[in-house]
């Protein structure tokens, strides 16, 4: 192995670890500005989104959703009674994830002008990372500008007793499986819980979901969960709620894998995924130093510099502010364009930023997600029980999601349910959220009002095309005025 002392430093004016979504939108971002930038991998180009989350996951999902609405549609209903092709759901999801391989990835990243490093990349101190390469020689890095810690989370398997024996699934194993377990149990009720449970579920295993709290996805409104669960349940799942596993056995290396709960009771399974939460990839970061706390998440400000140091920037997951991709690479066009200003402040790069303020504000107040799952469930900003908890003189506002026409052509039977959280003192939303079949598309329309503090009178006149699910707005909007 070379000696990190012995070699002469590659010098940058930025450095990114981590080449997933965040990681390759602040090179990008830096390069835009004319930053010279390198970005270390240590797996594939492309990060967790692209071949263990976003992207497999969504692939998986939507033959299942296509096939749900399809069957609450009179003409079409009977013709799509018959199971899925799971060979297929399965090829296509291998498409979306590259087959895991990154070479186009890199190829757009080299493209752009970053020079990608492959390998660990850790901090040896103030500007400075050393990557260790496959080949286990070291290669030393400085950043004339700044350092972005860009590798965002992991998933948390519990430490029960017997965890070692029974080779759990993550949210990885469940993304990239190559066959359907005839059975499978789901530990946790957020988003990975549920929408896994969809899937497998779909395509033939019979599913067993173990919540410890009261219901489904509990950072949503409760009725979210409520309407998930009504639908798992008439899927098949066997849902349980106040449950815990308390430990875990297969007896045998090849054999089922049983779960003895807190009650008592035992369920037995063929493959067992724990959702039971994400902590942060900077473990093994060389955090210490530089006076930080290794396998900490990161207190960033408002443009994602790490707190009392002005070199160091942490973005995406790292920084435990929003947990989602979308987040992060919004995340990231803001630190790349701070990161470009703090370098023309010191002499680099070009007169002016095309890419606007340098902070990030929707972190704290209009983070939109959606729950890809049969009915979908999409929020933004605030619930009813966090504006409340903000101290916000609030209301809410409720209405059947089947009572408007659009929802009614778009499927038989159709259930649904919106809300949203009025301030009562500035007449503008604090949230909204969504429940039912094909609304995910409605809530950008819902972000845009929160994140612009829309007015409820300036509301009024942005009309809802007849007839689509869109002229919920309209409904919710005469509630409150009737209300």
């Amino acid at each position: 192995m070379t000696s990190a002392s012995a070699v002469e430093p590659l010098a940058y004016d930025v450095v990114v670890i981590g080449a997933g979504p965040v990681g390759e939108n602040v090179a990008d971002r830096a390069r835009a500005a004319g930053l010279s930038t390198a970005v270390v991998e240590s797996e594939l180009v492309g990060g967790e989104c692209s071949y263990w989350a976003c992207m497999p996951s969504k692939a998986l999902l939507r033959p299942v959703v296509a096939r749900a609405d399809a069957r609450r549609v009179p003409g079409l209903a009977e013709a799509v009674r018959g199971p899925l092709d799971t060979e297929a759901v399965l090829a296509h999801r291998d498409a979306y994830a590259s087959h895991w391989k990154d070479d186009g990835q890199v190829a757009w990243l080299e493209g752009i002008g970053a020079v990608v490093h492959r390998g660990h990349g850790r901090l040896t101190g103030p500007r400075a990372v050393t990557v260790t390469a496959p080949d286990g020689t070291e290669h030393p890095l400085t950043a004339r500008h700044a350092v972005a810690l860009c590798t965002g989370s992991r998933a948390v398997v519990p430490g029960l007793p017997g965890i070692d024996t029974v080779r759990p699934w993550t949210s990885r194993e469940a993304t990239s499986a190559k066959a359907v377990p005839d059975r499978l149990v789901v530990v946790g009720g957020g988003v990975v819980g549920v929408e896994m449970a969809t899937v497998w579920g779909a395509l033939g295993s019979q599913v067993t979901l173990l919540v410890r709290g009261r219901g489904l996805l509990p950072r949503m409104e409760p009725f979210a969960g409520e309407l998930v669960a009504e639908a798992l349940r008439e899927a098949g799942a066997d849902l349980r709620t106040g449950v815990s596993a308390t430990s875990v056995r297969r007896a045998a290396p090849d054999g089922p894998v049983v779960v003895t709960l807190d009650d008592g009771e035992t369920v037995e399974a063929d493959e067992i995924l724990f959702a039971t939460g994400r902590a942060p990839r900077t473990d093994d970061l060389g955090l210490e130093t530089i006076g930080l706390e290794p396998g900490s998440w990161l207190t960033v400000d408002d443009s994602c510099r790490v707190e009392g140091t002005p070199w160091l920037y942490a973005v995406g997951d790292v920084n435990h502010r929003a947990l989602l991709t979308h987040q992060g690479k919004y995340q990231a066009r803001i630190a790349g364009a701070a990161i470009a200003a703090g370098a023309r402040r010191e002499g680099a790069g070009p007169d002016a930023s095309p890419w606007g303020p340098h902070t990030a504000t929707a972190d704290h107040a209009a983070v939109p997600q959606v729950v890809f799952t049969d009915p979908e469930a999409a929020s933004v900003g605030l619930t009813l029980a966090e504006a409340e908890r903000a101290g916000h003189r609030v209301r809410a506002v409720d209405y059947d999601l089947a009572d408007v026409a659009g929802a009614g052509l778009y499927a038989d039977g159709y259930r649904g349910r919106a809300r949203m959280v009025v301030d009562l003192d500035r007449e503008i939303l604090r949230g909204v959220t969504f429940v039912g079949p094909g609304i995910g598309e409605l809530l950008h329309s819902a972000t845009v009002a929160v994140a612009g503090e829309v007015p409820i009178d300036r509301l009024w006149h942005a009309v809802p095309a007849y007839p689509t699910i869109s002229e919920i707005w309209l409904r919710l909007l005469e509630t409150y005025r009737d209300s």
